[in-house]
């Protein structure tokens, strides 16, 4: 078991880097999301940017028949970014283990830094974990 979760993470190496950037449109707003009465980039919206850029990073490099799924997010929202306005997240890979890839990420807008987040994801066997999604949709019509 052992082996095959060495191998199976063997291509996903602490210090990989990735960027992306998203623009604050009035979707991604505290008002639109319900997190706030302000119109500024939401937390949620920066949570979901962290955890799209992770597992895209390292969407690639699993094996076939396997993808990751978030299990931990803690995000530090620092300042405002108003509509329009474009973030930039820079994530890095800081552990390998077990089945578990743990992440730590800096958003920044135009002019300075706006969040960090640690988030922690686990490398999953999709058939097994979809087994089990249908086990308890099963479970859950039978007590209706």
């Amino acid at each position: 078991m052992r082996d095959e979760r060495v191998k199976l993470l063997s291509s996903i190496k602490i210090g990989l880097i990735t960027e992306a950037t998203e623009e604050v449109t009035p979707e991604l707003t505290a008002p639109h999301i319900g997190s706030g009465s302000l119109s500024v980039y939401a937390t949620p919206a920066m949570a979901a940017l962290v955890e799209h850029t992770c597992a895209s990073m390292i969407s690639k490099l699993l094996p076939e028949g396997h993808t990751s799924v978030g299990v931990e997010i803690h995000v530090r929202h620092l300042a405002p970014t108003p509509v329009n306005g474009v973030v930039r997240i820079r994530a890095e890979i800081v552990a390998v283990e077990k089945q578990q890839i743990s992440f730590t990420a800096k958003i920044f807008d135009e002019l300075e830094l706006v969040g960090e987040a640690d988030h922690r994801r686990a490398v999953i066997d999709v058939d097994r974990f979809l087994k089990r999604v249908d086990a308890k949709v099963s479970r859950l019509s039978s007590t209706t």
